[in-house]
């Protein structure tokens, strides 16, 4: 007789199971234990794995949740506009004399944005106009 265990588990080691029998199927979570479930998995500091163990999911489940609600949120959530305020150009003086008077920009677009105030200039690439707006939405 060979000296190996040929047990899968080390004895005294306790695991949790579930049965299910009948014709149950698959469980069924009512969208109040979904909510609670999910409000346990954004509490700073959790593991999503740890709670779907605990309640007894697999973590692909829960992640499916979370994403299922975070479309929700977002589809049900108002567009985010900003106010547009569409002002005329000033009208350039008549004829300034010839001498090299710095070049000055006329805007064509404008942006305020926590107390900045960005000007764009008429033929702006709409890449460098992107690369404005992404620096402005960067939390400082």
């Amino acid at each position: 007789m060979s000296g190996l265990d040929h047990r899968l588990e080390p004895e005294g080691k306790i695991r949790r199971f579930e049965v299910i029998n009948g014709a149950m199927g698959r469980r069924r979570w009512s969208a109040d234990e979904r909510a609670r479930i999910l409000e346990e998995t954004f509490v700073p500091g959790a593991v999503v794995s740890a709670v779907a163990r605990l309640h007894g999911l697999t973590p692909q489940q829960l992640f499916t949740w979370r994403r299922a609600a975070r479309t929700q949120l977002e589809a049900e959530a108002p567009p985010g506009f900003v106010p547009a305020v569409v002002v005329a150009p000033e009208p350039m003086a008549a004829k300034e004399p010839r001498r090299r008077a710095p070049r000055r920009c006329v805007a064509a677009i404008e942006l305020e944005a926590s107390g900045v105030t960005v000007r764009i200039g008429d033929g702006t690439s709409p890449a460098t106009i992107a690369a404005v707006i992404r620096a402005l939405k960067v939390p400082s």
